[in-house]
């Protein structure tokens, strides 16, 4: 499967990159004991590195919400998921507890602030590119309990493959067609970064070492940042 960031995403946003990983023969469980653990050690690294401030007035965020602007969100409003999971990290409510899988990338994106995102390659259609929207594409999601088609707004930047929108602007709403759930055993991984503030190796190295620990037996491949 191939990668691709067509032209007007760069030209839009030219310090962005991203790492991927691609992980076979993972096990996917319930959340567990140790992966809550995982989590709250997360909101705390997130915490002495913020310091006091708000993960907004992070240098990595602020270059994030630079980008949202750029194509027309309110970052207010649409945060993107490192953000957004910061807040939550440091609220009264604290993370969720999904499954191993996405407690282990959400622990990656809070401690290091970074947007992490996981898709079941085995429902992928096709190759994966971040484009700017016509606004014609289609993204399914969830309302009311029900599956419904809703569309990107015309410049939006989203991730696509063959089927559809996988997700809205840029990494803020996954849909759950390629969500990783209990069935999932084969993963991409997408760090993405924004600026000289990402630290996106170190990451991606976190996240490879913590697959390998919660899926002895996977297969990582881990391609370098573009």
């Amino acid at each position: 499967m191939q990668l691709t960031v067509t032209d007007e995403v760069r030209a839009l946003a030219p310090g962005f990159h991203h790492i991927a990983i691609e992980a076979y023969d993972l096990v996917n469980t319930p959340s567990t004991d140790e992966t809550s653990a995982l989590l709250d050690d997360a909101a705390r690294r997130l915490a002495a590195r913020l310091d006091g401030s708000a993960p907004h007035e992070d240098p990595h965020m602020a270059d994030w919400r630079a980008a949202y602007t750029a194509f027309g969100a309110k970052p207010n409003r649409t945060r993107n998921s490192a953000e957004a999971l910061a807040k939550r990290a440091l609220s009264d409510a604290g993370l969720p507890r999904i499954n191993t899988l996405v407690d282990v990338y959400n622990a990656i994106s809070v401690a290091h602030l970074i947007p992490v995102g996981g898709e079941d390659l085995d429902r992928i259609q096709g190759d994966m590119r971040l484009i700017r929207a016509s606004g014609t594409e289609d993204f399914v999601t969830v309302a009311s309990g029900e599956q419904v088609v809703d569309h990107p707004e015309a410049g939006e930047v989203v991730w696509c493959d063959d089927e559809g929108v996988t997700c809205r602007r840029w990494n803020w709403r996954q849909g759950p067609r390629t969500c990783l759930d209990d069935t999932s055993t084969n993963a991409l991984f997408l760090l993405e970064g924004m600026g000289e503030h990402a630290g996106l190796e170190a990451a991606g190295a976190e996240l490879a070492e913590l697959l390998q620990k919660f899926s002895p037996g996977a297969r990582l491949t881990v391609h370098p940042a573009v």
